[in-house]
């Protein structure tokens, strides 16, 4: 029976910690917005534009993420953007006022975009010099961290709903996470990848040392913001959707959100398996589609039940795109990378909004319909990417 190696595994969980520790101090400062709110007395739209905030510190980290990736390496741009997220979540339990709290959510924005683009370059890495697939799996683990995020602060705050004490326990679990982990990182990073491209296929090189995208990192980055534009939209609106629209009681309208994140961990779990025997085209190609025809079947029958079961067609649908175009993207070389992280950045916090344009001036039964386009959208463009295989390595 065929072995894993001992080197493997170490740095399949330290990455793994990676995406754990993203995913659970975004949720854990999220899950304390209505105490920030109360304790800066924020108005709804101050509220909005602390969200917008760091939404943008992301999206224009890109020409930063591009440069200290090749400068520093994404093994020790993973620790020190994760430890600045740690130190995020304590200067945010001690903020003074809103101003203050709008430059610390930027800067969190920042350093998101920073571990982001780090630590999926680390999951390639990893596939490349093992020849496994692993990069489902760590997306998977975001989720998971979440989850744990929102455990601890229902068990803390059912002790102490003070702040520091809330974000002093996450801070010291996210530290010692990191530092933990950081042993069994990879060594290797994406600079080896950009000088060992004979054919210049990550693009032209710029003035400022940055390449010009090319035509594939493009229809990558297309394909990301589309992917991520139908997953944000759907834990934004379903909830509504469901009530408004298909007529759902108030204690089954959370349903809609459930259903996709439950079908998503479970896709993202079996994923690279898939991955192995199909492919990532046609995972990408297939389950987009499948994503957009389930939910465009679900509105057009209407009521409660037809909309579960499109949800959880998009799920499982959606859940292989961000790994996969992460994966194609590393291969490009960091800057692809960085550029295809904060279009996807921008869609998954741009288009929920646009989502609600358009059901606003029309109604949200088409707003949804425009998820289902979002998602046929990442089809197309699925078939004009070069997604690697483990034997292109």
């Amino acid at each position: 029976m065929f072995r894993v190696p001992d080197d493997y595994r170490r740095s399949q969980v330290a990455i793994a910690a990676l995406f754990c520790c993203l995913g659970f101090q975004y949720a854990t400062w999220v899950s304390r917005i209505p105490a920030l709110k109360t304790r800066l007395d924020l108005s709804e739209a101050e509220l909005g534009l602390l969200l917008m905030v760091c939404g943008a510190g992301a999206a224009v980290s890109f020409p930063l993420v591009a440069i200290l990736t090749k400068r520093l390496g994404s093994r020790r741009l993973s620790v020190l953007s994760a430890l600045a997220l740690a130190v995020v979540l304590m200067a945010l339990s001690v903020t003074p006022n809103y101003p203050v709290t709008l430059l610390i959510v930027f800067f969190d924005g920042v350093a998101v975009g920073c571990l982001n683009v780090a630590m999926n370059a680390q999951a390639a890495a990893l596939e490349v010099r093992y020849q496994r697939t692993t990069m489902a799996r760590m997306h998977a683990t975001f989720s998971a961290g979440s989850l744990f995020a929102a455990l601890l602060a229902s068990g803390v705050t059912s002790f102490s709903p003070a702040l520091p004490a809330h974000f002093g326990t996450a801070t010291a679990l996210v530290a010692v996470v990191v530092l933990a982990a950081r042993p069994g990182l990879l060594t290797e990073d994406q600079r080896a990848a950009d000088s060992s491209d004979p054919s210049g296929s990550s693009g032209k090189q710029g003035r400022r040392g940055l390449t010009l995208p090319t035509r594939v990192t493009i229809w990558m980055g297309l394909a990301m913001a589309f992917g991520t534009v139908t997953e944000g939209a759907m834990n934004d609106w379903s909830a509504l959707y469901l009530k408004d629209s298909a007529g759902a009681a108030a204690e089954l309208a959370p349903l809609g959100i459930a259903v996709v994140s439950v079908m998503m961990v479970l896709a993202r779990l079996f994923a690279d398996g898939w991955r192995t025997k199909w492919g990532d085209e046609r995972i990408v190609r297939v389950g987009s589609a499948l994503a957009g025809a389930g939910l465009a079947v679900a509105l057009l029958a209407g009521g409660v039940v037809p909309a579960l079961l499109g949800f959880a067609c998009v799920g499982l649908g959606i859940a292989a795109v961000t790994p996969c175009v992460y994966v194609a993207a590393a291969r490009q070389g960091s800057d692809a990378l960085a550029l295809v992280a904060a279009m996807g950045t921008t869609g998954l916090l741009g288009g929920p909004a646009v989502i609600g344009f358009i059901a606003n001036g029309t109604s949200l039964v088409w707003g949804m319909g425009a998820v289902a386009v979002s998602a046929l959208v990442v089809s197309a463009c699925s078939t004009r990417i070069r997604f690697p295989s483990l034997a292109d390595a």
